[in-house]
């Protein structure tokens, strides 16, 4: 038996779906305005395994953005000159406030625009320089929370579907009961589970899943 969910997709990061549902729909709203956004930055906050990651190489993809998650786009922009559009990963620490104050001013008069995400709100970050500061509470925030039972049920039966596998409510339970409730670990068990199928040529049973991944 194939379940079901009705719930929208987009692509993310190639050829993966992201699952729009109440915890990130916000978040999603804000990425789909782009590049009609009322300010040159948005800011993206999340714990990890949210999907905050997957939602902002959706909007990488689609603005052509440079990825930074060390500092480098600085450099890049004084060798390039033209901010364009940037995604910049802070996870809760800026680093060098001061090169990412100039990204912010290049970018706001060059016409570009600037996504960051991070696990918690900008007045959480810890940010000394007060221009830098302002300039970021400015800018509108959109948060995903972690995933709910029910997109944690529709990524893992699209992981599966992905695979031409079909996913019985058993085995779903299964997993959802055992795995950690993060988008990797669930792509990782069903890989899992997928690879050692083939090898062994059976069926993907609950007992089966529970000898594989050891839960």
């Amino acid at each position: 038996m194939q379940l079901a969910f009705d719930l929208p997709a987009r692509p993310a990061m190639g050829r993966e779906d992201f699952l729009v549902a109440s915890c990130n729909r916000d978040a999603v709203g804000w990425i789909d305005r782009w590049p009609e956004w009322p300010y040159p930055c948005m800011v993206l906050y999340g714990p990890p395994g949210s999907g905050k990651t997957h939602l902002a190489r959706v909007w990488q993809q689609r603005a052509g953005a440079a990825w930074d998650e060390g500092g480098t786009v600085d450099t890049h922009l004084r060798e390039s000159g033209q901010p364009g559009a940037v995604c910049l990963d802070v996870n809760g620490h800026i680093g060098d406030e001061t090169a990412l104050f100039h990204l912010f001013n290049r970018t706001r008069e060059q016409g570009g625009s600037l996504l960051i995400t991070g696990r918690t709100p900008v007045r959480d970050w810890g940010i000394a320089l007060p221009d830098l500061l302002s300039r970021l509470l400015a800018a509108p925030a959109a948060s995903l929370s972690e995933p709910d039972d029910a997109l944690l049920a529709a990524v893992t039966v699209k992981l599966f579907a992905d695979r031409q596998l079909a996913v019985t409510p058993d085995l779903l339970n299964y997993i959802l009961t055992r795995v950690d409730r993060s988008f990797a670990a669930l792509g990782e068990a069903v890989f899992r589970l997928d690879r050692a199928a083939l090898q062994e040529k059976r069926p993907i049973t609950p007992r089966f899943a529970k000898r594989i991944l050891g839960l």
